[in-house]
């Protein structure tokens, strides 16, 4: 395991290379956001965002959503894949969130959980992008891989209980941000087959980097 002297230079490192590092999810509304998360479920971000701006000028409101027939949500989303149970899964959530939340996306971990289709990542997520609750941390396979690569956690693979070593050891006003940080760096470097150690700002204290 990394000193937290170490941890918080690795946090300082990702937050400088970068600075705009943010959900690159296209949402404008707090259940828009939720909605897409679902769709990004063994799915690209960069094909959701495609399929987005139909689904939500089909369905403008919380309300429309609620009242959408699933057959026709699945049109919209097909191509994201699993998209039956999704189309099922925000269908049935915005009508839970009209009922029981008064047309507002909860801001707790316990409420968003018992949401329709939302675990723990998606949960995370949402509180800290929306919420900007401090400590949010979202593991995803990016952050799952780089956080043992890096020392962070001591080969783990379960999400919760990366989850729970993270929140012990990253400065929790920062959290969220690093969990985005650490996206793009798998996306753009740290590869899960090939990663390229040459560009990375972290292979001075990456534990499996061999110079």
């Amino acid at each position: 395991m990394r000193t937290q002297e170490q941890v918080n230079e690795i946090v300082r490192l990702l937050l400088e290379e970068y600075p705009e590092a943010d959900c690159t999810l296209d949402w404008r509304k707090d259940y828009e956001l939720l909605f897409s998360v679902r769709l990004a479920a063994q799915c690209t971000d960069e094909r959701v965002n495609k399929i987005t701006p139909a689904l939500f000028a089909r369905f403008p409101t919380l309300e429309a959503f609620a009242q959408a027939e699933v057959g026709e949500v699945e049109e919209y989303v097909r191509s994201c894949g699993f998209f039956r149970s999704k189309a099922r899964d925000i269908v049935a959530c915005a009508n839970v969130l009209l009922e029981k939340h008064g047309g507002k996306v909860p801001s707790t971990m316990e409420e968003l959980t018992a949401l329709p289709g939302v675990g723990r990542k998606t949960a995370n997520l949402i509180l800290g992008d929306v919420f900007k609750v401090p400590g949010s941390t979202v593991v995803d396979t990016h952050c799952i891989r780089i956080s043992n690569r890096l020392g962070l956690v001591d080969n783990l693979k379960d999400p919760v209980k990366i989850e729970m070593e993270l929140r012990k050891i990253l400065p929790p006003e920062q959290s969220s941000a690093f969990c985005h940080c650490i996206v793009l760096h798998g996306r753009a470097v740290c590869d899960a087959r090939k990663p390229d150690c040459a560009r990375c700002c972290l292979a001075h204290l990456c534990q499996t980097f061999s110079g």
